[in-house]
């Protein structure tokens, strides 16, 4: 189906009708080969409250944006190259039904759906164009994703101390390595993750620690593996011919990091009680 509407004159309408609504705000979306495959509007859980968004199922591209007149004007639009992107399952809360997370490299958030048929129309089509992409580029499916942000009512207290009570004054800041909802004393250093951003963002305490300790691991793991080359290097003396007979031998948290809050069990509620 994707081959057949590839260079017909409805798809071109189609991508030219969203890009009309996006405006000069909106990046242009029509490329040669690339179809439209649908569209609808999902319940995306945001930091503040769930909001409405309007989504566009291109067969390489998913486009979400604001909606300000529906089917006449979007606003703040979202590109995510489908072959950046993992699907997951969530189970229901109270607030919200039919949800799924949409995973990616920068950035993964919530959605939900209107039914169950809708949420599994939405995966389905999204299973089968990433699959098709994966296959064409050759590309293994992404492993990294960046980690969503706990929705700021789901905790009243900082999730990290579990002491600071959150108010009008006591603001919440969210950690971008885990996502966890956290306060400023706990949340107090920057790191460069190059993956999200080229500036250094927001990390807790404790994922601050994790990172330079990953870090200096790496580096670790560098030198090792450039010292053969090195020795070999000091150890070529060109004008004597003699060989070498050196030595190659010349060497308490609250709340842990990896906890996954979106695939468990328990609601969000029940973190404190």
């Amino acid at each position: 189906m994707m081959d057949h509407l590839a260079n017909t004159e409805i798809n071109s309408q189609r991508i030219a009708a969203v890009e009309n609504c996006f405006g000069a705000s909106g990046q242009p979306l029509a490329l040669p080969g690339r179809v439209l495959l649908g569209e609808g509007i999902l319940t995306k859980e945001c930091r503040k409250k769930p909001k409405p968004r309007i989504f566009f199922l291109f067969n390489d591209i998913l486009v979400y944006g604001s909606i300000v007149i529906n089917k006449r004007k979007y606003n703040s639009q979202h590109i995510i190259p489908l072959e950046d992107v993992t699907l997951e399952t969530l189970p229901d809360t109270l607030q919200m039904k039919n949800r799924w997370m949409i995973k990616t490299s920068k950035k993964s958030f919530v959605v939900s759906a209107a039914s169950l048929t809708e949420r599994k129309e939405w995966i389905s089509h999204l299973e089968e164009c990433i699959k098709h992409l994966l296959t064409k580029t050759g590309r293994q499916p992404c492993t990294e994703h960046a980690a969503p942000w706990i929705p700021d009512k789901a905790t009243d207290i900082c999730m990290r101390c579990t002491q600071t009570k959150f108010s009008t004054l006591t603001r919440r800041h969210h950690c971008r390595k885990c996502g966890f909802v956290v306060c400023a004393d706990c949340s107090r250093q920057r790191f460069l993750m190059p993956r999200l951003s080229p500036k250094p963002l927001r990390v807790c305490n404790l994922c601050y620690r994790q990172l330079l300790a990953d870090k200096k691991k790496e580096a670790e793991a560098d030198r090792r593996q450039a010292e053969p080359i090195r020795s070999a290097i000091q150890g070529y003396e060109p004008s004597s011919g003699d060989d070498s007979d050196k030595s190659d031998d010349e060497k308490a948290e609250q709340w842990p990091a990896d906890t996954e809050f979106y695939t468990s069990e328990v609601s969000w509620s029940s973190f404190h009680s």
